[in-house]
């Protein structure tokens, strides 16, 4: 008897719909914060029906599309989770819906108006420096440089540097994964 298609789906049943290892899914809940399933009594895994179809486009976009982890968290910070669902289902007209709304409702923003506060700390994604000038400090000037031995805290520059060779890290560890 097949399950409703409202019905929740354990890990083995997503893992087995969408040819992963069951290690992959838990990986993705490490990496992407908008799958969530429902845990219940010993840590067992439910997933919602839009868990897995977000979780089918996450799949597309890695394995078909050839996004690295990093290019996928962008597209989900920049088009959200119903961007990515309806990639994964198919839904080209969807998907060109999202991409002109999206583009209708961005508002350049001048550098005087843009937010600043504790997300210019958050390193998350793409470094916040420019490429031609992240070789530790090298070619800045002294307030934009390294910050002086004795200091107990990173230049936020060099904390970019890390910051992005840990993603890099961890997308080979993914790939080294797949070719076991």
């Amino acid at each position: 008897m097949d399950k409703s298609p409202d019905a929740f789906r354990t890990i083995s049943e997503v893992a087995e719909d969408l040819d992963l290892p069951q290690h992959v899914l838990r990986f993705w809940e490490t990496r992407f914060n908008q799958i969530k399933p429902m845990k219940r009594g010993g840590g067992r895994r439910y997933y919602r029906p839009q868990d897995v179809e977000l979780i089918k486009g996450i799949r597309h976009m890695l394995y078909d599309q050839g996004y690295t982890i990093k290019g996928v968290q962008k597209l989900l910070r920049e088009n959200g989770n119903h961007f990515l669902v309806a990639i994964g289902s198919g839904d080209m007209a969807a998907v060109e819906a999202i991409s002109q709304r999206r583009q209708a409702d961005a508002v350049p923003l001048t550098p005087a108006a843009q937010p600043r506060g504790a997300d210019d700390e958050m390193l998350v994604g793409e470094p916040k420096v420019k490429p031609s000038r992240r070789f530790f400090g090298l070619g800045k000037t002294d307030d934009e440089g390294p910050v002086q031995p004795g200091t107990s805290k990173l230049s936020r520059d060099n904390r970019a540097l890390l910051q992005e060779a840990l993603f890099d890290l961890l997308e080979c560890k993914r790939l080294l994964d797949q070719v076991r």
